[in-house]
């Protein structure tokens, strides 16, 4: 078996499940574990962009780690969609 060349490995950590526009965050269904520093890729139709989590937060508390079940509100600086994956490249 061999690895592919030049790309990453990337796991899906979660869902987006919402997009607030205004604040420019997202809604994030996870169902792997995710923290702050994270380099994370989002992929859906009109979706494709890579970004480093630097906001975190779990019903308006500020969190630096969560986990499978959690729904995590992200900062992100593109628009993003309901139904989008979230990868964490590894």
């Amino acid at each position: 078996m061999t690895e592919k060349q030049g790309a990453p490995e990337q796991r899906p950590v979660g869902q987006v499940t919402h997009y607030f526009s205004k604040a420019g965050v997202m809604a994030v269904q996870l169902s792997d574990e995710l923290a702050l520093g994270d380099l994370v890729h989002i992929r859906g139709h009109t979706t494709d962009f890579v970004t480093s989590i630097q906001s975190m937060q779990i019903e308006h508390a500020a969190v630096a780690k969560a986990g499978p079940g959690d729904s995590v509100g992200v900062k992100v600086s593109e628009k993003v969609r309901p139904g989008d994956m979230v990868y964490k490249s590894q």
